[in-house]
């Protein structure tokens, strides 16, 4: 069987097991990204039951080798092969999955970035856009990730109740997040005083377009780490590492951040359990 019907087999697949749009692009990405490959390596089409274990790790040495992709990005082609030869193989397509077989990407240790409260504060006062700010403040006391952020409605910030209302997030999963006591002023008074996106139902919404796109928050944040002169990345994603980093720090248990961040599991959020060297002279000196 062509592997390019396949792929679109996996997609509606997908699609019907209710995985995010999202997750369903970068899969279908992934894949036909390793089809390309395989049909100019081997001046053809390709078959799925012709693949075999060497052609995927030739499709990751190029990734390393010729793309210069990092290992995360490989260890995600990776898992996506995988993925796909594991419904091949439940559908029978295929009398094994020799995705198996394919030693995994290592992945350096390397602890998240992130930011201080301090630096936090300094980021938002750069921020020169009303809203791109309140949105900066959101993620980081929330740990909400711009996604979800983005797709709030009205009816899921509720500030009465003192909740945010997340609905089919990361792994189709609703979870609840209380909001703080910093945070609920804030979002009460741009939601009374100066919101003007009348007909939009989203909670974060421009006059203009009634909404707001995750790549200009992304880039109105660069701008503001550039004018700072800070020399380190800084993304929305950096906020709500920082949430998660910033509350372990103050000894919140893992389990509530795993709740709160709508993590799978606990491996997950252990990542986020890193020490400063301040901690590390408290340890010794508790002796």
């Amino acid at each position: 069987m062509l592997l390019a019907n396949v792929i679109e087999m996996y997609r509606d697949h997908m699609q019907g097991i209710d995985r995010s749009p999202e997750t369903i692009d970068i899969y279908t990405k992934d894949l036909r990204a390793f089809q390309r490959h395989l049909e100019e390596s081997q001046n053809g089409p390709a078959y799925l039951e012709d693949v075999t274990t060497a052609d995927i790790e030739g499709f990751l040495r190029m990734l390393k080798d010729v793309k210069n992709y990092a290992p995360n990005s490989r260890s995600r082609n990776h898992y996506t092969i995988q993925a796909f030869y594991k419904f091949a193989y439940k559908k029978e397509l295929v009398p094994r999955n020799v995705a198996l077989s394919v030693e995994p990407v290592r992945l350096p240790k390397k602890e998240r970035q992130h930011l201080t409260e301090r630096e936090v504060a300094q980021l938002a006062a750069e921020i020169e856009h009303d809203l791109v700010r309140l949105v900066v403040m959101f993620l980081y006391h929330t740990g909400l990730r711009i996604s979800e952020c983005l797709k709030l409605t009205l009816a899921d910030v509720d500030l009465d109740a003192g909740v945010i209302r997340v609905l089919a997030g990361k792994g189709n999963k609703d979870r609840t997040v209380p909001i703080s006591d910093k945070l609920r002023p804030q979002l009460a008074d741009y939601r009374d005083n100066w919101r003007d996106a009348y007909g939009s139902d989203r909670f974060f919404a421009t006059k203009k377009t009634g909404r707001l796109s995750a790549v200009y928050v992304n880039h109105t944040i660069g701008e503001a780490v550039q004018r700072l002169g800070w020399d380190k990345k800084v993304s929305c994603h950096i906020m709500r590492h920082s949430f998660a980093s910033n509350i372990v720090r103050k000894n919140v248990g893992l389990v509530q951040i795993q709740k709160l961040l709508g993590h799978s599991s606990l491996a997950v959020t252990s990542v986020y359990t890193h020490t400063n060297l301040d901690q590390l002279t408290d340890a010794v000196n508790a002796l």
